[in-house]
Parts: C-alpha cells; structure tokens; sequence
C-alpha cells in the first residue's frame, strides 16, 4: 500500500472530494518477463497543465472552505490521484478513492456495490497508514474514453462522476450514463460549431483525422453527419492508434500527402499530435491549415517546436475564465517544504527546475537514468522567476472547468443542508444528512443545481451538459516569434441558428497570404448553372450543368433550376427571367406593311376593273358576260382583297370572330358568283339547240338565288362554328419559348376546315362546269378562263394546308393572308384581264360580230 499512500494528494474533511487527473500521459511500452513483479509503468511527459487543474481544485476547495456563505457547517476535503490518461490506471485509483483506503483507528468504510450503503472494514493495513475517507463524488476524468470505462465501473455504486474535460457527446447518454455530469460542454456543439466556421469560410473539402479513441471516433462520425447540413465534405478521414507507429504515420502522412485538401480538422490531445507534425516537418509539407479540436485548441506547448506549421490555426476553446481571483498566488505559493509532502509536486517541481531535492518522494523519475546526475535544487528556486503552462493563468479554460465542478458539488450540499425535514425530495418527505448521505442524494441535487461561478450563470439541460458556448481562437505569431491565442468568434448554442456563429475575419491570420485558402472538390455552381452530381463520389464533387432552356438559377450552387413565369424567359446568363418578345402580325413592320398595301392594290384593281365594265355596260363584250353577276363577282372579289387586312394587327377575340367568317363568307360569294357565270355559260349554249328552253330555268333571279344559297350554307357552318366554339386570341408560347406568339386560336379545328372545305367544293363544283364548257367557240369562250383562274386557285389552296400546318405565328398569318390575295389575283387576272384588254386596248374585237364569229 505504501505507493498508494505516497501518489496522491489528501486534506481530510466532512465530504471528501475525490478527483482524477492526467498528470503522467504516454506510456513506455515494455514486454514483461514474467520472472518478476511487474513494475509500474514509465511515462514520458508529466503534464503541467493537468498539475493546474489539480492545484485548482484544491485552491477551490480551500476558498470554499473559507467561505461563510457557502457550507459555513461543513469542511470539504480532496482527495486526488493520477489517472495516468489510461484505463487500467484510471480504474484502479477510482476505486481507491470510492472505498477510500482504510488507516489507524477508527474503521474505515466502504461502499455495497448493490445497495450502495457505506459498510464497516476492519482495518487491516500496515503501520503508518493514514486513513482516508471514502469520496461520495468524483471530479474528473479528463479523457472520453476513460470516463467512459469509470461510469461502467462505478455504475452500481450509484457514484457521481463530473467531468471537466471529457466532451464525448457519447456520455449525454443518460440511460447508460445516469451518474454523469460534466461542466464542459458535449461534442454534439463543438461538432456543430466546426461544420459552421468551415462552411463560412467556404472550405467544403476537409480532411477529418483523430486518435483512435471514443472521443475522436463519436466526433468524427458525429462531424460527418452535421457536415452534410452544411454543404461539406470529407475529402479523407483517418483514425490513427493513440501509440503512434512509423507504419501507422506513413499511412497518415500518405492520405494528406495525396489529397487536395489543404484544411485538416484533428480530434487528438497534444501528445499524438506532437509526432505527427514531427513526420509533417521531415516531409516538408506546408501550407496546411489546421483546424483544432478543444482537446488542443489551447496547447501553448506545441508552439515552442512547431510554430511555423501551426501558425494561423484556428479552433473553438471552451470559456475562458478572465481571472480566478487568488488562484495565481495559489499555484505560485509552492514551497520545498511543502514538496515533500507529495510525489506529484516533487517531480514537477524536479521537472521545471531541472534539479533533484533531498529526500525527494518522487518515485517516478527516480526510474530515468539521468535523473542521479542531475544537480540538487538549492531552495531558492520560485515559480515567479521561471515560465511554466503551469503558473500561467491567461487561458484558464479547463481550470475554469474544474472550478465550476467543485462548485456544483458545493453547491448541491449547500441545497441539500437547507432541506426542510417534511418537505424533502425523498421518501415521506425525508432529507439527507449532509454529513452521511448516499451519492445518489448527492446527485439528486448536483442535477438540479442552478448557481453563479465568477459571474456566470451555470445551470445543466436534462443530460447533465451545460450550456454550450466557445471561443474561436487563431494561432498568431507575434514579431519576436511567440504565440498569441487571439479570440477572432465565439459560437453560443443559447442563441438562434442564424446568430449562433459571429466571426472577424479581419483580425484572422493565416497560413499562407492575407486570405483563406481555398479547399473545394468541384469549384461553385454560378447563377444560371446547377450542380449535377457525380456518381460514386461525395456530394461536394459535381458538375456544373446549364440550366435548361426556359428554366433560370440566380443562386450559387443551386441544386435545381426554376422555370420562368408563362409571360417571361431566361436571359441569356440564365440567370434572371425577362419579359418574352410578343410577337404578331404589325401593319408596322414590312411584311405587314406590304401584304397591306397588296391587299389595298387587289381591292383597287377590282373597283377599277369594275369602273370600267360599268363605262362599257352597253358594249357586247360586257353584256355577253352576264354584266350582272360580273358586277357581283369584282364587288365580292374586293371584299376578298380586304378581309386580308383583319389578319393583320394584334389578335383580339372580336377581330378573330370576325376574321374567319369574313375570309369564309366572302370567298363562298365569289366562288358562288363564279359557279353561276359558269353554269350561264353553259346553258346559254345549251339553249341554242333546236326545242331547248333551258335558259328560262336559270334567269336572273334564279342566278342570284343560287349565289345566295351557296353562301347561305357558308354562313350557317360559320353561324354553328361561333355558337359551339369559337375563335378567340391565345397567347402561344410553346412554340418558342422567347417569344408570346398572339394569335388567333381556332377554337374548332373541325369549323374552320369546314369552311375552307365547303369554298373547295364549290370551286370543284365550278371547274367542272367550266370543264364542260372548254369546247365552246373560241372568240366567246369565257369558260377555258375560268378553268384557269379554277386551277391556279387549286395550287394556292393545296399548297396553303401543308405550309399552314407547318408554320407557326405570324408566319401562319402571312401565308394564310397570302393565300387569300393569290388565289383572288388568279380570279381577278384569269377572267378579267383578257376582257379589260379587248376592251381598252382592242375595241374594235369588241363588236358582236366578232364575239360570235367562232
């Protein structure tokens, strides 16, 4: 028992605190000979920072002591061991300090693993021992995985663990972890923080590395998934053995070596990291830039070594505390008087001063082979003249931690003496002795604790985890080659979302220029493109695909593109919607302008023509061609002409109603007039015979019933087409997706290919009286012309159906329009040119003589 006795740190009290510190970390490895005792492990650092969080809580634990407000009826104690940063180790002295250890005099007690009561043992041990009291509660430890492996031990004894470091989002888990406090905040928003800092600096391609250890592995897996809210992702992760091997660094050294990532986030203490910057620094790799877990953040002692490649690091530290008042003068107060009293404080002492003390109890380095040849400490030796992480109080972080967790203690024995016998919070109302209670009472109140340490509020959510909140810190080198950790952010998870994270980029100093490097898989997306992922690969490495024709992105980066409204379209960058080009048929642009006046000319021409047939009614040639229903047909045949015109302008539902009846009626007049000149032709001849008296069956007003019943039918199919579905203005943009094509919609396709194809019967009815007639005599023959115009209007008409299908907007118009104005000029042309030739240019042909001559 006598190690026992000489590697801890004890002050007796009412409640004795008991706590776990990493003073020794990385082990020797050693194979054992099996031919002896083992002996205990050798380590190879003594951590000053861990000896601060130690003299820490024992500065608390005196300050509370003194205190007449806090506990003034009850005397803490401390009873504090090494945790080694080791499980094996860890376990061994947490049971040492929940049995406590059993000395002269009275009995010692120790705790019933099932029912969790203290128990009477009789003391066994030799002389000389010095009893120590059980500890109801334990602050510590600092590692994950080592808290971990506490709370599974010590589970059944009900025994409360408060952890001033451990930041395992693992632990929150309170149906496998119910005993467990801690006053450092859960990983859960350090994760959450770090996928934040890295997405506002645009560095979606990291690499993510840590210790094998639960710690780094629930952060790894826990950065993984938050990163993804984020738009981020893992150029390579890698776990590597906490005992690094030079096969374990070369594959490390390898993966960062190979990727395109410049930015590494590590989730490992100081001591891993120490070789692998080591193997970065033989390499010659630069220009890398680190990003920090809390378990680092703050790791001064790396600077002194690798300065040159740390600088510009950034990482979230825990609250700091600005002072703790006394807390100085505390740890700067150590004497050798004093030393000799523990085996830590002698090989700190020993280790900072490089010299060896009399009588030293430092068991330790007595196992180092240089340790006989160092010279004997003089007694004058101060803290106050040396510089050691140690005596340095401006990054009190997890001091601050292990502060606020005796604190919680205290104050949950300052509740639970204040219990009003009747009103407490246990069977029948009954309260704890503050003095002999079960650690299950006492965590009963550490969960409800709501109290103020240095001015801050703490208090614990459900899982025993404060309210998390970090400082963003940024590795500067100063002009004399120090460091200086300078606070650029800070991440408070009280706030909203959108507020949580507040940096000052302009304060920031990085690795390499002025500015961040940039760290990306696949470059941003510009507005007017979308992201196409690539297959097999993160989500961070894509493709910029353009966005579809009528379809827009004016973000960065958007993983869909929208389509513009009906009346608008994508500009040319695709990335703003504007208003489409309307396009119809305008008297204003030339080729409204020219169908215009052509229609004006055909009109004119009929008149004209018509003028003169009047000025020449009497003249054979005139009357021998029905002077009547010739006058009818040019009337008619201007109207064609014009209906031209209300094709052109912007379509409303009014000029389409109008449009197609008009074209249709109009032209079922002509054809009408036309049919009956023919049919007059053909009887006049046929009365000629000997007994016939044909022409009294076709006079004129049976001329002018057939050209009303032949339109009649026309303006019945237009009346029924109007009543059942009419044309109206639709606004076309399928067609081109630029351009809203106004046009008049048919409303019935069946309607209007019944008025076109009713004209087509009356022209074939026509042509085939005009066909009969083609013999007639020459000199009189008005039917071979008619023929004509009939066939010329038969190749305007056939070759308008598939060029009008084909086509679309105001080119549909324009061939529609130019159909009507050819085919009217075929009829104009065909039958009244020869006749205005005779006319003007021959009269004397204009004679009855001659036009019965044969």
């Amino acid at each position: 028992m006598g190690e026992e006795e000489t590697n801890n740190l004890y002050e007796d009290g009412d409640v004795v605190i008991g706590g776990l510190f990493p003073l020794h970390y990385s082990p020797v490895s050693s194979l054992p000979a099996y031919k002896t005792k083992p002996t205990s492990s050798i380590y190879k650092y003594f951590s000053s920072r861990a000896m601060r969080w130690m003299q820490t809580m024992t500065f608390a634990i005196k300050e509370i002591n003194q205190r007449n407000d806090l506990l003034p009826y009850l005397k803490l104690g401390f009873h504090i061991r090494d945790s080694y940063d080791n499980i094996p180790a860890s376990l061994k002295a947490s049971l040492l300090l929940v049995n406590g250890q059993p000395g002269r005099g009275p009995r010692a007690k120790s705790l019933d693993r099932d029912k969790g009561l203290e128990i009477d043992s009789d003391s066994n041990s030799g002389c000389g021992a010095v009893h120590k009291a059980v500890s109801p509660v334990i602050i510590g430890d600092a590692g994950s995985g080592v808290s971990m492996a506490l709370l599974r031990n010590l589970g059944s004894f009900h025994i409360p663990l408060v952890s001033y470091f451990a930041s395992c989002s693992c632990l929150s888990n309170q149906k496998e972890f119910p005993t467990f406090m801690r006053t450092m905040p859960s990983d859960a928003f350090q994760i959450r923080a770090l996928a934040r800092l890295v997405s506002y600096l645009g560095w979606t391609w990291v690499g993510v590395i840590g210790a094998e250890s639960e710690y780094a592995r629930f952060a790894i897996q826990l950065f993984l998934q938050e990163s993804v809210h984020y738009g981020v992702c893992a150029a390579y992760t890698h776990l590597y053995p906490v005992a690094l091997s030079q096969q374990a660094v070369d594959e490390l050294m390898d993966n960062i070596q190979m990727a395109s990532s410049k930015v590494i986030i590590n989730f490992s203490s100081e001591s891993e990291l120490q070789i692998i910057l080591r193997e970065i620094r033989h390499r010659n790799i630069t220009d890398l830039q680190w990003i920090a877990s809390e378990a680092w953040a703050t790791a001064k002692s790396l600077w002194e070594h690798f300065g040159d490649l740390l600088k510009g690091t950034l990482g979230f530290a825990i609250r700091r505390a600005e002072v703790i008042p006394g807390l100085k003068q505390h740890l700067v107060s150590l004497r050798p008087s004093y030393i000799h009293e523990s085996a830590y404080l002698a090989e700190f002492w020993e280790e900072l001063f490089d010299c060896r003390l009399n009588g030293s109890v430092n068991n330790h380095s007595h196992m180092v082979d240089n340790y006989l040849n160092k010279m004997p400490c003089i007694g004058t030796e101060d803290l106050k003249d040396v510089y050691s992480p140690y005596s340095d109080v401006t990054q009190l972080r997890v001091s601050y931690n292990v502060y606020k967790a005796v604190h919680l203690v205290a104050h949950a024995l300052q509740d639970m003496s204040d219990c009003i016998v009747g009103q407490g919070p246990f069977l029948n109302g009954t309260c704890a002795d503050p003095k002999n209670f079960k650690p299950w009472q006492l965590l009963h109140y550490m969960r409800r604790a709501n109290f103020s340490a240095l001015g801050e509020k703490v208090n614990f959510d459900q899982n025993g985890d404060p309210i998390a909140y970090y400082d963003l810190l940024n590795w500067q080198r100063m002009t004399d080659g120090s460091l200086h950790l300078v606070k650029v952010g800070f991440y408070d998870a009280s706030l909203p979302d959108g507020y949580s994270l507040v940096i000052n980029d302009s304060i920031i100093q990085w690795p390499v220029g002025k500015q961040a490097s940039r760290s990306v898989c696949s470059d941003s997306c510009p507005p007017g493109f979308r992201i196409a992922r690539r297959k097999g690969e993160p989500t961070c490495c894509f493709d910029c695909v353009p966005c579809a024709e009528g379809e827009i992105s004016y973000e960065t980066d958007s993983l869909e593109c929208s389509r513009c409204s009906e009346d608008r379209w994508p500009n040319k960058a695709r990335d703003f919607c504007i208003p489409k080009t309307i396009e119809f048929l305008s008297y204003h642009e030339l080729m409204g302008t020219v169908l215009c006046v052509v229609s004006v000319l055909g009109a004119c021409m009929s008149l004209s023509i018509l003028s003169i047939f009047f000025m020449y009614k009497d003249t054979p040639l005139v009357r021998a061609n029905n002077m009547e229903l010739s006058f009818l047909f040019l009337v008619f045949l201007a109207i064609c002409f014009l209906v031209g015109l209300l094709f052109i302008g912007e379509p409303s539902d009014w000029l389409c109603r109008i449009r197609y009846p008009a074209f249709g009626i109009s032209f079922a007049l002509c054809i009408s007039c036309l049919l009956a000149k023919t049919v007059v032709v053909l009887m006049a001849f046929r009365s000629t015979l000997p007994g016939s008296n044909v022409m009294k069956w076709f006079g004129p007003n049976q001329q002018r019933a057939s050209v009303l019943i032949g339109t009649a039918i026309q303006v019945i199919i237009c009346l029924t087409w109007l009543m059942t579905s009419p044309p109206h203005a639709h606004n076309n943009t399928g067609y081109h997706g630029a351009t809203i094509i106004i046009e008049c919609n048919t409303g019935s396709e069946v309607g209007f290919w019944c008025v076109l194809g009713y004209i087509g019967i009356l022209a074939c009815m026509c042509f085939l009286m005009a066909f009969l007639a083609r013999k007639l005599p020459d000199n009189f023959n008005e039917a071979k012309f008619i023929t004509f115009s009939m066939l010329i209007f038969f190749a305007v008409w056939i070759t308008f159906i598939p060029v009008y299908v084909s086509t679309a907007g105001k080119y549909t118009v324009a061939v529609h329009i130019f159909a009507i104005l050819a085919s009217s000029f075929g009829l104009l042309l065909c039958i009244f040119a020869p006749k205005c030739y005779i006319i003007i240019l021959k009269p004397e042909k204009n004679s009855k003589k001659n036009l019965m001559h044969r």
